[in-house]
């Protein structure tokens, strides 16, 4: 039976992955990351006799070689978040991955993630797209919810698009929240719901001083927030794809965002049921926008 080398993060694209290579009759050997995969993948492998978890911490780069070479594994994929600060601040490299970054020339993801993969392909390991398998869980384009974006939404839409694909090109994150075509919060290393979370913030403080200072003019951000996430313009899908789910409509529920646009064929959506029932119920917009060139 062919192997599938998982390197798994966190969140649940790791599992879907899996269930996809293994409808494929792939045997999977997942390389869980200590600080970011959920425990339950033990589980899986107690009842799928085709799944077998080696536990390392994400600073063991040449465990992760060596793991993957025992067992013959010669292709792998990444799947599922690692978050951005966990890589630059909190693990402590073995000497591979210490040299590695000695070496980087700008320390952000797309250069870390990019140099991993040449290690890895010179042990002969090759790193497959982390859309293998799952495909059919692209956004599509056109509106999703039962609600389009109004006129205002629509502008917010335009103007976070040419933005967040500005901050894309940088690597600096994928995701803008705007406001009355203001751009209220911008992601970084922090992630796409924390992104989201301190935008709503923004926006509360802004309605209390308004409240409190009834002299004042109404506030400048309206009350409406439009999250826009999309991939970057020269996106590698081997690593840092953009995915959003349900916790995406909840994380924008608790900011007071009423709309979302995403990227047509370059986004996972997953729950996708679940996740437009959620936001038809919040009155949340969901679009998915074609890539354009700027």
């Amino acid at each position: 039976m062919p192997s599938l080398g998982l390197i798994a993060g966190n969140g649940r694209f790791p599992f879907l992955l899996l269930e996809a290579a293994r409808t494929q009759g792939l045997r999977v050997v997942v390389a869980a990351i200590t600080e970011e995969t959920d425990p339950e993948m033990n589980e899986r492998a107690r009842t799928d006799a085709g799944v077998t978890v080696h536990w390392m911490s994400l600073g063991e780069l040449s465990k992760l070689i060596e793991t993957f070479q025992r067992v013959g594994v010669t292709r792998a994929v990444m799947a599922g978040q690692v978050k951005h600060k966990q890589i630059f601040s909190a693990i402590r490299p073995d000497w591979r991955l210490a040299k590695l970054l000695l070496n980087l020339r700008t320390r952000n993801t797309d250069m870390l993630l990019g140099a991993v993969a040449k290690v890895l392909e010179d042990e002969g390991i090759e790193l497959l797209s982390s859309t293998s398998f799952l495909e059919p869980l692209l956004a599509p384009a056109g509106i999703l919810t039962a609600r389009a974006p109004d006129e205002a939404e629509r502008a917010d839409i335009e103007y976070g698009l040419r933005v967040a694909r500005g901050i894309a090109g940088f690597d600096l994150g994928q995701t803008v929240v705007i406001a009355a075509g203001a751009c209220v919060a911008v992601e970084a290393m922090e992630g796409t719901d924390v992104t989201i979370a301190r935008a709503g913030e923004l926006l509360r403080a802004e309605t209390l001083e308004a409240d409190e200072t009834p002299s004042a003019a109404a506030p400048t951000l309206a009350g409406r927030l439009t999250v826009v996430k999309v991939a970057k313009p020269q996106q590698d899908k081997r690593f840092d794809v953009p995915v959003v789910g349900l916790p995406t409509i909840t994380a924008m529920c608790a900011a007071g965002a009423t709309c979302l646009c995403i990227e047509a064929g370059r986004t996972l959506v997953f729950d996708r049921a679940a996740m437009v029932v959620a936001a038809d119920a919040a009155g949340i917009a969901i679009v998915g926008e074609t890539a354009k060139q700027l």
